[in-house]
């Protein structure tokens, strides 16, 4: 206990609300234009360079250059930090925090949870075929319209059976892509509502102030992971500029949130309540984003995308580029 003591004196220290609501409000702005960076670079990368021959390998590899950043910030940053608030010295040392290895068993829930929304998607559009927005980027009326000219075609013999299939095959993985991009925003956005409350609602502005340049480099990196994931779904212009706004903001707001429950309330960042909300919230974060990364990104991009193989260094390049993702954001860790 006498290391739980020493930490709250040290804490005490530190603490001042006015430097504290200074920093923070400088966090806001630069949080908020990093995210708009990190997530819209990608996007706008591809809405530039589409139809160019290169368009699709630079697209797979930016991809995977995402998949590294989700999963290390899922393993580096969001999982460490729920053990870490569920180990305080506050909760460790009571029932039933002592008896059992919540973070880890949360984590596994969020991974399980991921699964079952997975399958019961993709059940549901391979359940329906025949609505595959086949020329339509979103579906509705057009996609049904356009899978029956494609029937058509069959029948004249202009489009072959095999053609036919290939055709809704691509169109289903396309619905995948964007099943996938859309659970991915939800992981990220659950993480990042988190870190704006946990940061909105601190008083310790020796803790505030390494993160708002650590925070800053996050969200270029994890808004380069999502919007590399949007970029390929193939979303319209609407969809895909609600996605990224809703990213860009979602920190800012949770700081602002943090600030506001702080402010009515005085709950203290540091309590026990708050200790095992963060914990068990990140971690079924973190859950969710470990599942998103190694299935439906990484092991989909390696052993089930045909683009694979289509150049000899291609296969080589995304490995690259996954490495670099992780250790990108890995090397974040060591300032927050």
């Amino acid at each position: 206990m006498a290391g739980c003591t020493d930490d709250h004196t040290r804490a005490q220290s530190c603490r001042d609300s006015q430097a504290a609501t200074h920093l923070k409000l400088i966090a806001i702005l630069v949080i908020l234009l990093t995210s708009v960076v990190g997530i819209s670079s990608p996007v706008a990368f591809a809405r530039l360079f589409q139809g160019k021959p290169t368009y699709n390998n630079a697209l797979l590899i930016i991809k995977c250059f995402a998949a590294g950043v989700i999963l290390s910030t899922s393993l580096v940053h969001v999982l460490p930090d729920a053990f870490e608030a569920l180990a305080d010295c506050q909760i460790a040392s009571h029932h039933p925090w002592k008896d059992f290895p919540f973070s880890g068993f949360i984590a596994m829930v969020g991974a399980i949870i991921a699964l079952l929304v997975d399958v019961a998607a993709s059940s549901h559009v391979e359940d329906r075929p025949q609505y595959a927005p086949v020329g339509s980027e979103d579906g509705g009326a057009g996609g049904v319209v356009a899978v029956k000219k494609v029937e058509a075609a069959v029948e004249m013999g202009v489009v072959t059976g095999s053609g036919c299939h290939n055709t809704q095959e691509e169109e289903l993985a396309k619905l995948k892509q964007r099943l996938v991009s859309q659970v991915l925003e939800i992981g990220i956005v659950f993480h990042s509502v988190i870190i704006g409350v946990t940061l909105g609602m601190s008083q310790n502005r020796c803790t505030i102030k390494p993160l708002v340049a650590a925070l800053a480099f996050h969200q270029i990196f994890e808004g380069m992971g999502l919007g590399g994931c949007i970029a390929q779904a193939g979303f319209n212009l609407a969809t895909t500029a609600y996605m990224c706004l809703m990213f860009s903001v979602t920190t800012p707001l949770g700081i602002v949130l943090g600030m506001i429950v702080f402010k009515v309330t005085g709950y203290d960042d540091s309590s026990p309540n708050a200790l095992v909300m963060e914990g068990l919230l990140g971690s079924l974060s973190a859950g969710v984003l470990i599942y998103m990364a190694l299935v439906d990104l990484i092991a989909a991009d390696f052993f089930h995308n045909k683009m694979m193989n289509s150049t000899r260094w291609m296969k080589k390049s995304c490995y690259i580029a996954l490495v670099l993702g992780s250790a990108s954001m890995s090397v974040l860790a060591i300032w927050a």
